[in-house]
């Protein structure tokens, strides 16, 4: 019997377990799949061996396990499939197929432009942007984020638009923000790459608070949250992780006109 596992990445702030379960449940009410189960990687439960345990107790022959995340690094080369091995090896008999991550994709850049306008101010050609990715060692963050910053600035038709990381990539938010303070552009808009709330989002608002009581015209956006289209990629990855015979071993490629550079 085919089931999904989508694996989250967890966090301790209850109101993000929340919207993350949440949100699974608007994704599996449009992915056909009898069994499906959502765990987190952790700080928070269920974890991954317990998600997929309770799969195989009813009855999966078969689990696609579908990484909920933005990116393709540590998380996805390194952490979810030494978990997926290590409960693997209670069920030797199950086959397990190991999806992607959402990438970069056109829909996911609308949504982003959706939270701009959101905040309900103009966006004139002098506007600055600041897109802000989670971070990671390694490249293919950067790279990623770097491409959807290009998309931004060709859809909205500004002149600036700068990229920095919350964790482990260099430019640091805090220095993305110091170089607002010295542009001085007539507004700033900083746009969280990020999928749901969390300790990160609260200590962005806190230091764009402060850049505002310093008198810079500055809004910070929305995160991408259970916008329809992140909802719509989320389970197209679920489904294609169900057709794919893609091992949790093998890699997929990250040049851009891969496919799932989309």
């Amino acid at each position: 019997m085919q089931a999904v596992l989508y694996v989250s990445h967890g966090s301790r702030v209850e109101k993000t377990k929340v919207e993350a379960m949440e949100f699974m449940e608007s994704v599996q009410k449009r992915v056909d799949v009898p069994l499906q189960e959502t765990a987190f990687l952790e700080l928070a439960a269920p974890d991954i061996a317990e998600g997929f345990t309770k799969l195989a107790e009813q009855g999966a022959t078969k689990i696609a396990v579908v990484p909920v995340l933005l990116m393709s690094a540590g998380h996805y080369y390194e952490d979810i499939p030494e978990e997926l091995a290590k409960v693997k090896k209670n069920y030797p008999d199950i086959k397990v197929t190991y999806g992607r991550p959402l990438g970069v994709q056109e829909r996911l850049v609308e949504v982003l432009i959706d939270r701009i306008h959101e905040t309900g101010r103009d966006v004139p050609r002098d506007a600055h942007l600041l897109l802000v990715g989670r971070g990671s060692r390694s490249p293919e963050t950067k790279q990623a984020t770097k491409l959807i910053a290009k998309r931004l600035k060709k859809k909205l038709g500004v002149k600036s638009v700068d990229t920095c990381y919350l964790a482990a990539s260099k430019p640091s938010f805090d220095e993305g923000l110091e170089a607002v303070k010295q542009k001085k552009h007539s507004i700033t808009f900083v746009i969280p790459y990020l999928w749901f709330t969390g300790l990160l989002m609260q200590e962005m608002e806190k230091k764009v608070q402060n850049l505002r009581e310093q008198g810079l015209t500055i809004e910070l956006c929305g995160y991408l949250g259970s916008h329809p289209s992140v909802v719509a990629a989320l389970a197209d990855r679920a489904v294609q992780a169900v057709q794919s015979d893609h091992g949790v071993s093998e890699s997929y490629g990250v040049e851009e006109s891969k496919a799932w550079w989309i």
